[in-house]
């Protein structure tokens, strides 16, 4: 019996070969990177500076870790973003379980630095969108979340 060829378009077993397929990203995940970018430049014409960006953990992801060398604190963002009304607020779309997620999340990233006792807050920067993608603002909430 022959070894198969490596370099055979075919494989061993008749079957094809595989082709890797990038994901197609969803009208919601395109939304949500823009409302990060969005977020972000707020951050940095308010004096932040970004440090990491979608940062993920076993509890979830912060959408952006920044500093803000001003008051010595390390801010972690949980970005929101809304297209029009029709759901509500960006604000309004942080559940409880979101809460405490993002909270795990900011006390892993503390933890895996040895950041204990480094200050740090938990914003969030609601970006809103009229229904046609526009920009109406971005609203940034300093101690939004916080440890009940």
């Amino acid at each position: 019996m022959t070894e198969p060829d490596p370099d055979s378009p075919t494989p061993a077993r008749g079957r094809a070969p595989s082709r890797r397929v990038a994901p197609s990203v969803t009208p919601r995940a395109r939304l949500g990177a823009a409302g990060e970018r969005l977020a972000a430049l707020a951050l940095e014409r308010a004096g932040l500076r970004i440090v990491a960006r979608n940062w993920h953990c076993l509890y979830g992801e912060i959408d952006l870790i920044a500093e803000d060398d001003q008051r010595g604190e390390l801010v972690f963002v949980e970005v929101k973003t809304r297209r029009g009304d029709r759901l509500g607020t960006p604000e309004e779309a942080i559940t409880p379980a979101k809460r405490r997620r993002v909270i795990a999340a900011a006390q892993t990233y503390l933890a895996e630095r040895e950041y204990q006792q480094r200050p740090y807050r938990i914003d969030v920067a609601a970006v809103d969108l009229d229904p046609d993608g526009h920009l109406r603002g971005v609203r940034l909430h300093h101690r939004a979340i916080t440890e009940e």
